[in-house]
């Protein structure tokens, strides 16, 4: 628990306060305080009162908080209250709280919790406060606040003592504040058109719905392996299948995977499914759905992203190959042709062309095209999609569970969206011909032959739910995290996320890491999200 003697001490002689505070006949750890106001309602109620008004009413309040500030002036003192990241001043006067109340307020440290009774006045600042009558110690804080909790040298404590980060730094209460906005945001849009939120299972007897490394736990009652879930998809199909038409999920997904400024191997994904429509039909409602969220969040569609300022009721789309000829580098020539993509030989030269020019194109000899032309891709035009970017027509290659475009076999009917420079969102039309999807499965066994650990495994009872019919059917997963991310400006997705997966490591050793991902933006490992 104590991370120094320091804190050892300082442990020691708080608890010597405490027995001192009890000695005086207070409970050291009240069950409770019956409060007649929060912090934010006295401010609602009488922020506009003047002076001469509180002086002629004397509204009365009983209000809790954690003291933030405190000072003593012979037989009188102030002090602020903080209480769901709001301040009030509070005034304890000997004559007012009687001798033992005023030695309880002495005794009283930064952090710990109170609870006053006593009427609203201005004092001559006009800042509005309590004239306490009553004071009572609610939980001691045994260990002193950080004085210092902003920088880089604090990053991981913040991220490891959330519950310290929380109410020394106010901006971090307003980033997850926004973040069940969002949340309460996307349900209403999705209820309101008809959707019904569903709960799939998160132990899978098969790792399905995405390309990625599950983490894997074994059932001891039916003494069978399992998977934490990679994605709901599998499921979310399976229900329109069995005739929920219009479906959602705001789940939790788990990929044993690097972790990022972008990456977290545990996170948050909404997943929805509309049967009788396509992939165009999602570009028009993922493009309303982030715009309205953003608006009942942030008050604008618009929001900062560090130098660059991102309106999200504005888009662009282009296809793949489209974005790799509009953002193709001029280092490495011209431009490919929009034939060259039809052949390997000739998307092999791209990717040579581009590593002459020192462009990292991680391609493999004998991989997929369709495989390569993806990697081009990120390489040269993912990190230029600041302003919010849809990136339609995948390669079949990298898309198992996509289905094709009627005039180019090869090429499927899929979007991915961008916003601040990383992806955010993948949908696709459903591919729902069960020996098309089996025929997929199949080439996923050949690539996971090749070592590609991430490739799909087959999954039987999909293709059984498939042979009953799945209609024509549109789907897509959002990342919740990154979208709160661009929602607040947060450039790590340890920010958005309340208690984010750490190391255990020595403090010199965490900001080591630290220093790392900062300068570099990553770690290792692929993408665990959308």
């Amino acid at each position: 628990m104590f991370e120094s003697e320091f804190e050892r001490n300082l442990y020691a002689l708080r608890r010597e306060k405490l027995n001192q505070i009890a000695a005086l006949g207070h409970a050291a750890y009240p069950n409770r305080f019956p409060a007649s106001h929060t912090i934010a309602a006295i401010r609602e109620s009488y922020g506009a009162a003047t002076a001469a008004e509180l002086e002629s009413e004397r509204p009365r309040v009983s209000v809790p908080g954690r003291i933030m500030a405190i000072r003593a002036q012979g037989k009188a003192g102030f002090a602020h209250l903080q209480q769901g990241g709001e301040r009030l001043q509070i005034y304890v006067r000997l004559d007012a709280v009687g001798p033992e109340g005023f030695q309880l307020y002495k005794l009283l440290d930064l952090g710990d919790a109170v609870g006053v009774t006593g009427y609203l006045f201005r004092t001559r600042t006009g800042e509005l406060t309590v004239h306490v009558e009553q004071i009572a110690l609610l939980a001691k804080a045994m260990l002193a606040l950080p004085e210092k909790y902003h920088g880089l040298a604090d990053v991981e404590l913040r991220y490891r003592q959330r519950y310290v980060d929380l109410f020394v730094n106010p901006g971090v209460r307003e980033v997850f504040l926004k973040r069940a906005q969002a949340l309460k945001a996307i349900r209403r849009y999705f209820d309101d058109r008809g959707f019904l939120e569903v709960e799939t299972p998160m132990m899978h007897p098969i790792a399905g719905g995405a390309s990625a490394r599950p983490f894997r736990t074994h059932h001891n009652a039916l003494d069978i392996p399992l998977f934490l879930r990679i994605a709901p998809e599998l499921y979310l199909k399976r229900l329109v299948v069995g005739g929920l038409d219009r479906v959602y999920e705001i789940n939790r997904n788990f990929r044993n995977e690097g972790v990022s400024t972008q990456h977290n191997p545990e996170f948050t994904m909404l997943e929805f499914y509309q049967a009788y429509a396509s992939y165009h039909d999602l570009m028009d409602l993922t493009e309303d759905l982030i715009a309205t969220v953003a608006r009942e969040v942030n008050g604008s569609a618009v929001t900062r992203w560090g130098e660059h300022e991102i309106d999200l009721s504005r888009w662009r789309r282009y296809s793949m190959r489209e974005a790799i000829q509009t953002f193709w580098p001029e280092a490495a020539g011209p431009g490919p042709e929009w034939a060259e993509f039809a052949s390997a030989a000739a998307v092999e030269a791209m990717a040579a062309r581009l590593r002459r020019a020192r462009v990292a194109v991680d391609s493999e000899p004998g991989e997929p095209a369709g495989k390569t032309i993806t990697k081009i891709f990120e390489a040269v035009a993912e990190h230029r999609l600041i302003q919010p970017t849809i990136i339609y027509d995948f390669p079949a290659a990298v898309s198992p569970l996509s289905k094709q475009k009627p005039e180019e076999p090869d090429w499927v009917e899929r979007f991915e969206f961008f916003i601040a420079g990383f992806e955010l969102g993948n949908a696709f039309s459903e591919l729902n011909d069960p020996d098309e999807q089996r025929r997929r499965f199949e080439q996923q066994i050949a690539e996971r032959e090749r070592g590609d650990e991430e490739a799909h495994q087959v999954d039987d009872d999909y293709l059984r739910a498939l042979a009953y019919g799945l209609p024509p059917t549109a789907g897509e997963g959002i990342g919740i995290d990154r979208l709160t991310m661009v929602l607040t400006g947060a450039k790590s997705i340890r920010d958005v996320i309340l208690f984010p997966l750490l190391r255990p490591q020595s403090p010199a050793a965490d900001q080591a890491a630290s220093d790392l991902e900062n300068a570099t933006g990553e770690d290792s490992g692929a993408k665990p999200g959308g």
